[in-house]
């Protein structure tokens, strides 16, 4: 039997509705586009009329400012908080516009040009010298060659004079290979070639932009969720869906997911639902975070008992997501859970403060 993918890339998890937009897409494209605009945005923020699902939960403008940019000589830079869902859209935006996803660059400290530009087949570099078949394209070599948008996750963690290697690719379209001679010895970029980058504003002034680079870009930020039952929903469908792949046998249970939700609001944000102010966390407890505890408490209460997860498993699954950034984190949490939660009403908000004594420490 085949092992099956954990997660597929967006074009092959949602390759249907990119067959259909593409079948009925008769708007005018952008050069090197798989998908028009409006394709493009209805395959990201949804469309219930052509049964396309909502994939990004966030400002439908955002995403139009967003495609507009890449329609231009202008990079993409996603700014946010962690969790806010930036590398999502930008996933999400490169399958529509190229129909692929998978050019993509780890931003880190160690990250060098050569997993930005290209390398050498350093065998076949010994036996011919450099040549075209001895070079090895890296994802933006490629995507310029293809046309295709390149992902760069984690920009401003790179190194200055690393990120600043994109300068020309983004300004004069055009990538020199000073080893190769005559026509091998430049690479200009197809119809269609761009770059949606990435960064965390909790990593600002790590490796700030140079002035230069930034000029390169068009900046937009991804805020968190401002509502309440949009939140709550995304975590319902996203939980239900890393559930159902992890053979869990049951949905979520709702009245947890509220809890979960709300908690990780009101310590996101050091206000209470009912406008008390309280201490907030240090950790940037995300709503991409929120899935995760929701996907490992419905994993424990199905794996461990039969049957679906509790406001225990909930105290449980809590602290290792919380406290990362700070060791007095898990102090506040138990000071949510003994003077906060024993003001709200409802049975499954009784069973979490009963279940407070389940945290480590």
């Amino acid at each position: 039997m085949k092992p099956e993918i954990q997660r597929p890339p967006a074009e092959r998890r949602h390759a249907a509705e990119l067959a259909r937009l593409r079948e009925h897409d008769h708007d005018p494209r952008p050069p090197g586009w798989a998908l028009s605009l409006r394709a493009a945005r209805r395959f990201i923020i949804g469309d219930e009329q052509s049964g396309i699902r909502r994939k990004f939960v966030g400002d439908p403008s955002l995403v139009d400012r967003a495609l507009v940019a890449l329609a231009t000589n202008r990079g993409l830079l996603l700014l946010g908080r962690p969790g806010t869902a930036k590398s999502l859209l930008s996933e999400l935006i490169a399958a529509a516009i190229s129909e692929d996803s998978t050019l993509t660059v780890q931003g880190g400290a160690a990250t060098t040009e050569d997993q930005i530009k290209y390398s050498w087949n350093y065998a076949m570099l010994v036996a011919e010298g450099p040549s075209p078949r001895s070079l090895v394209p890296a994802p933006m070599l490629r995507g310029m060659r293809e046309g295709r948008i390149v992902r760069f996750e984690e920009l401003t963690r790179c190194p200055l004079e690393v990120q600043d290697c994109l300068l020309s690719l983004l300004s004069e379209r055009v990538l020199a290979i000073p080893e190769l001679t005559g026509e091998h010895g430049m690479a200009f970029a197809e119809q269609g070639f761009n770059v949606v980058a990435t960064a965390n504003t909790d990593d600002r002034g790590v490796n700030e932009m140079s002035t230069a680079l930034k000029r390169r870009f068009t900046f937009e930020t991804v805020f968190p969720i401002a509502d309440f039952a949009t939140e709550l929903e995304l975590v319902r469908a996203e939980s239900a869906e890393l559930l159902n792949q992890s053979g869990v046998g049951t949905p979520p249970d709702r009245d947890v997911l509220e809890v979960l939700v709300t908690t990780f609001r009101e310590l996101r944000e050091g206000t209470t639902a009912d406008g008390r102010s309280m201490e907030r966390l240090s950790a940037a407890l995300s709503t991409a975070e929120a899935v995760s505890v929701a996907h490992a408490v419905g994993v424990r209460g199905w794996y461990l008992r039969g049957a679906p997860g509790t406001p225990a498993d909930l105290v449980e699954c809590l602290a290792g997501t919380a406290v990362k950034d700070s060791e007095h984190d898990l102090a506040r949490l138990r000071r949510y859970l003994e003077q906060q939660v024993p003001r709200k009403h409802g049975a499954c908000w009784r069973a979490l403060h009963e279940a407070r004594d389940r945290l480590p420490g």
